[in-house]
């Protein structure tokens, strides 16, 4: 079992950067597919990018070119640094887990999940 806790949210301008972090304890991160969702008012839980246990790397198109999924092993930290940000970018972003084979970019196929941190773009 693993818990996530997702600090770095904050309000930013239009096109500037942040960097969100989750940092896990009890399993390593290395061991899980470890996902960033986020989720708007009024609209769906949306997955962004997730980095699979052996290191392959989805994204969504929507961030595809702007953010940047990471993983320390040391720290067992997975971050979210995000460029370019957008108004549209705001959300609460959350950081999930999966004890799976294959990772996933849908929110049901994560087993563990973070508290989320919020992050505004304001244009």
């Amino acid at each position: 079992q693993v818990q996530l806790a997702e600090s770095g949210g904050g309000l930013v301008q239009a096109g500037g950067s942040l960097r969100l972090s989750c940092a896990a304890s009890g399993r390593t991160v290395s061991t899980y597919n470890m996902g960033w969702f986020r989720q708007a008012p009024g609209k769906e839980r949306e997955f962004v990018t997730a980095m699979s246990w052996n290191g392959d790397i989805t994204s969504s198109a929507s961030v595809k070119g702007r953010f940047t999924i990471s993983r320390d092993s040391a720290k067992n930290t997975v971050y979210l640094q995000m460029y370019s940000l957008k108004p549209d970018d705001t959300a609460v972003y959350y950081c999930a887990a999966a004890n799976r084979a294959r990772v996933g970019a849908s929110a049901y196929e994560y087993d563990y999940w973070g508290q989320g941190t919020q992050v505004t773009v304001s244009s």
